[in-house]
């Protein structure tokens, strides 16, 4: 089953929408199938530029697409959730036992908290995810309301990740509105987030920079 099929499975999108729901009750930035086509997509861009097969290419788009379907169920540990419901939907398609059981590891270690790349594919998903910083994934439409995850994603007016197998880098590349969050607030928020990606850019022999308004920052 292609990643194509993945966004048209019934299952996957009503548990992405239930935990996209629930979250914006409680306040918390886009984590719907917008945000999960993007970190597909961008999760298998990674892979793509550094060479690896079709096969690992299309593991690594399946679990961008499905990473955070835990938040149906809560969010607090909502990776190991996502890895425990992917095991049990993947389970009844048509997945090799080893495939199954990768995207699941990849889901169930791409939270900050709990979890860590341990491959190419858990560390594209990672990178993928946590760069997905952007003003529309917000919301709150009154910005007086707006807590510190808002102003943060809010004021990203540009957001650009690139590779360079060269230099061996992998960049997040942030125009920033300073006048809606300071840089203090982005690490407030951020910096576990980027160090994660650091360590994730190491399985391909990169290292993880983070520019904010031509700024090396990370």
């Amino acid at each position: 089953m292609t990643v194509e099929e993945k966004k048209k499975n019934t299952e996957i999108n009503a548990f992405l929408n239930k935990g996209n729901e629930i979250l914006g009750n409680l306040g918390f930035t886009d984590h719907g199938p917008g945000h999960c086509a993007l970190v597909s997509e961008r999760a298998g861009f990674i892979l793509q530029e550094f060479g690896e097969t079709k096969e690992r290419i299309g593991l690594a788009k399946i679990a961008g697409y499905m990473h955070d379907i835990g938040n149906a169920l809560n969010r607090k540990h909502h990776a190991e959730y996502g890895g425990l419901l992917a095991n049990e939907i993947l389970g009844k398609l048509d997945f090799s036992c080893d495939d199954r059981i990768e995207i699941v590891s990849c889901i169930a270690n791409h939270d900050e908290s709990t979890g860590g790349a341990f491959d190419k594919v858990s560390a594209a998903l990672i990178i993928a995810d946590k760069t997905d910083v952007r003003r529309n994934r917000v919301r709150t439409k009154e910005k007086s309301a707006f807590d510190i995850h808002d102003r943060v994603n809010f004021a990203v007016e540009n957001s650009t990740l690139r590779i360079n197998r060269e230099k061996g880098q992998i960049s997040l590349n942030l125009q920033i509105d300073e006048n809606i969050c300071t840089m203090c607030d982005y690490f407030d928020i951020f910096l576990g987030r980027m160090l994660m990606c650091r360590k994730a850019a190491e399985f391909f022999d990169c290292r993880f920079k983070l520019m904010a308004n031509g700024s090396k920052v990370l």
